[in-house]
């Protein structure tokens, strides 16, 4: 069995996303066809890239968390530093278009 290396948020609880550098949060739902996409992508680069910390927040499941990041659309990607938000996109995306998003919001 694979372990995975992004993280789950419960409980509306972005603790160990504000205590990370630099993570990304990406908000999702089971049903949704783009996500179940995106998530193969996101174990692959969270794999891949150092200094990061890859989160998934299933978006009914913390609802608090889509109100207060104005999440209406998903998979919406996140990336904080610091525990503050610091850029965003919406949709699918190929995996080399993520990781260059990434790195030039990670400083």
């Amino acid at each position: 069995m694979e372990i995975s290396m992004v993280k789950k948020i419960k409980n509306n609880d972005l603790s160990e996303v504000k205590a990370s550098g630099c993570a990304l949060v990406d908000f999702s739902a089971a049903w949704c066809g783009p996500c179940n996409m995106l998530a193969p992508v996101l174990e692959e680069l969270s794999d891949e890239m150092d200094g990061v910390a890859f989160f998934n927040a299933d978006a009914e499941a913390n609802m608090e968390l889509s109100s207060k990041y104005g999440v209406t659309s998903i998979p919406a990607l996140f990336i904080f530093r610091d525990g503050r938000p610091v850029a965003q996109t919406v949709g699918f995306q190929p995996k080399e278009v993520i990781k260059g998003w990434i790195e030039s919001n990670r400083n």
